[in-house]
């Protein structure tokens, strides 16, 4: 028989600057979280239509490698995955509106925002 893995929540960090993605990637890992990463939304959107189910966060940029932005982003994840926590961020003013429930962070946050959020999400997805 085989050691099962335990299970570890996983969070989806959608961002086109590579440092700012493995930055947020490096604090979630350290607090034992799995994550996806991802610089463009359309690689998020097959990550959410193979593994929507499994992840209880979604941290998106507005700007990001190709045509689709990160609220277009945001409104797909939350249309096909009601309970994900769904944050989005830019260090712009937001020009659109988000979708019910969706978060908007102003860069620059602070890191640890980032891990009481996944706490909230995983606590939330849990209930």
């Amino acid at each position: 028989m085989g050691q099962s893995k335990s299970f570890r929540a996983a969070a989806l960090i959608v961002e086109d600057d590579p440092l700012q993605r493995e930055m947020i990637s490096l604090l979630l890992e350290e607090s034992d979280y799995d994550v996806i990463q991802c610089e463009s939304a359309e690689a998020a959107e097959l990550v959410l239509a193979k593994s929507g189910g499994a992840l209880f966060l979604l941290i998106t940029d507005v700007n990001l490698a190709g045509p689709m932005d990160g609220v277009e982003l945001a409104f797909i994840a939350r249309q096909n995955h009601p309970k994900l926590d769904v944050v989005v961020t830019s260090g712009q003013p937001l020009e659109h509106s988000l979708p019910e429930g969706a978060k908007f962070w102003s860069k620059p946050w602070a890191p640890l925002d980032v891990l009481r959020e996944a706490e909230l999400a995983q606590a939330i997805g849990r209930a």
